[in-house]
């Protein structure tokens, strides 16, 4: 069995097309995609803050994990 994740955007789902052994592995990946969501949005307003305004749609972030079997 593996595990597939799909990260859940405001602006749309997007499904990664890496497989990962465990649940584990598939949860601290999409924990690593979270944050840096969230590191982009601050480097994008710290280099021009008119430009991209800060927005609170990284809170709006979740993910799901299928199993997928081969």
């Amino acid at each position: 069995m593996k595990y597939q994740v799909t990260m859940c955007y405001p602006d749309g789902d997007v499904e990664c097309g890496e497989l990962f052994d465990t649940m584990s592995e598939a949860e601290s990946f999409a924990q690593y995609q979270i944050s840096c969501y969230r590191t982009g949005g601050e480097v994008l307003h710290m280099s021009s803050p008119g430009d991209y305004p800060l927005s609170s749609d990284a809170d709006n972030i979740d993910y799901s994990i299928s199993e997928i079997e081969e």
